[in-house]
């Protein structure tokens, strides 16, 4: 549909059109948010999507796409594609030096198509949401309203594991040592991280237990769908490099598993899992340190813990995010 400008196009498209947009060497879309990568819009929608319309939007100069808008409609209201449940933080895909142009014709085209208002969910502080479109849809006209709903904890790596400790309060670098050497007075450690194919399959299976036997609250959580959505995530990023599956073995039993996601230098703690009969070990805490110190080694920039206030986060270094929920009346 044209829209706006002649020489701009907006266009609706199936789910899985954003592969060949993710594809094309010669975008200039930029995917800096790991929850809106095709690999997770496409896993989403097959096993929680569909309750409402798909509203995948993208907008186009002169057969260049500058922009896309991962949005699913229900009457007159969108919403991103995704839920607050597994993706921390969301944002649209756009080409930074468009950017302002593609809100403007998104809205535009909004409200042309009916729709009154939009609801952003857990979006970061310097999301383009919240550097862009807001003040596009203020000068639009539109009524705008946001909130801090969450906080996400981020951690910027130093160049070795010492500094990392240095960098704790003095009890916490003191604990944090009382705990690995008593770990490892337990038995004979090993550390691995789990990347072949066959291997995830299976080892996501024990990830899931460790995952659904540490608190009844995520054995809830982890019903059956919850199981193939985590499955299916775990081995189409596992495609690309950027699934990172750990394990704490104790004595060739793995005592506690960390699932990790390693995208544009940040290593994003997805979820973890122990065995409480070892709780007294504090190895679920300790397989977090070593994905932290693994992150170190292989030269990656941020660690980033994720949504949610456990205590833990701030004192393994962690720094607070603020996530906002938008909305956006289109009047």
């Amino acid at each position: 549909m044209n829209i706006y400008e002649k020489s701009y196009t907006v266009e609706s498209e199936p789910i899985d059109s954003v592969f060949s947009h993710w594809q094309r060497t010669d975008s200039h879309l930029a995917w800096d948010c790991l929850f809106v990568l095709p690999f997770w819009l496409k896993t989403w929608w097959d096993h929680s999507g569909k309750t409402n319309g798909l509203y995948l939007l993208s907008i186009r100069h002169e057969g260049r796409t500058i922009g896309i808008a991962p949005l699913q409609r229900k009457d007159n209201i969108v919403r991103f594609i995704g839920d607050e449940n597994v993706c921390d933080y969301l944002d649209f895909i756009v080409a930074p030096q468009e950017s302002a142009k593609f809100y403007r014709i998104l809205l535009e085209y909004l409200k042309q198509d009916g729709v009154k208002r939009l609801e952003l969910t857990s979006v970061r502080q310097d999301s383009s949401v919240m550097t862009t479109l807001l003040p596009a849809a203020e000068r639009a006209g539109c009524r705008n309203s946001y909130e801090v709903g969450d906080r996400s904890f981020e951690l910027t790596l130093p160049g070795s594991w010492d500094e990392y400790l240095a960098i704790l309060s003095g009890k916490e670098r003191h604990e944090v040592r009382r705990k690995f050497r008593r770990l490892y007075e337990a038995g004979r450690i090993d550390y691995r991280r789990v990347d072949d194919a066959f291997s995830v399959k299976k080892e996501m299976e024990t990830f899931l237990e460790l995952f659904r036997s540490n608190r009844s609250d995520k054995a809830e959580f982890m019903d059956d769908r919850m199981v193939a959505f985590f499955k299916e995530l775990a081995e189409s990023l596992n495609k690309v490099g950027i699934l990172k599956l750990f394990f704490l073995d104790l004595d060739e039993r793995p005592v506690a598993g960390t699932l990790c996601f390693n995208y544009h230098s940040t290593m994003y703690l997805y979820n973890n899992g122990y065995d409480n009969r070892f709780n007294s070990l504090s190895v679920g805490l300790l397989g977090k340190l070593l994905s932290i110190k693994e992150s170190i080694q292989s030269g990656i920039r941020t660690y980033d813990f994720l949504k949610g206030a456990e205590v833990y986060k701030r004192r393994l270094g962690g720094q607070p995010v603020k996530l906002y929920r938008c909305q956006i009346e289109l009047i």
